[in-house]
């Protein structure tokens, strides 16, 4: 491993930086836009690597309780049930009942990205960032909660 000696600097609101020159990022292989970890060695020095994370789907079945109001010959409640199979009744309340998961899998962000175009047949003109700010839960949308996992 090779080291480095870095100047940290101060940008104009108070934050301090460090500006990798092109040589470390290509033995590194950090890329802009990467978030990077900070271990402190404990002698004055830090060693930095990069945040992998993966994209995982996660298939879920939802349960609603549904009620349909059905007007039926008398005697026959029976006919209700072909009414209602038939989607030919009127919804008469609704209730969510939660979601079951049934399998999950890691993809690759290009494999997420085919997903999501057929699934979301409009989605095919946007740009990946678009289908990721609006379809994809980031690590930056749950806060904190995998901070500590390193």
């Amino acid at each position: 491993m090779t080291s480095y000696i870095l100047d940290v600097k101060e940008a104009p609101d108070g934050d301090l930086y460090i500006e990798l020159p092109e040589e470390v990022l290509k033995e590194s292989g950090f890329e802009i836009g990467d978030t990077l970890l900070w271990k402190d060695m404990g002698n004055n020095s830090f060693q930095l690597s990069k945040k992998e994370t993966e994209w995982v789907m996660v298939e879920c079945v939802s349960t609603f309780r549904e009620r349909y109001m059905v007007e039926v010959p008398k005697g026959h409640a029976e006919y209700a049930l072909d009414t209602v199979t038939m989607n030919e009744a009127k919804e008469f309340s609704q209730e969510y009942l939660g979601e079951t998961i049934v399998s999950h899998r890691v993809v690759t962000k290009e494999e997420a990205f085919k997903m999501c175009d057929n699934d979301n047949d409009y989605t095919k003109s946007w740009d990946d960032e678009t289908k990721v700010k609006n379809f994809f839960t980031t690590l930056a949308d749950q806060g904190d909660a995998y901070g500590h996992l390193t």
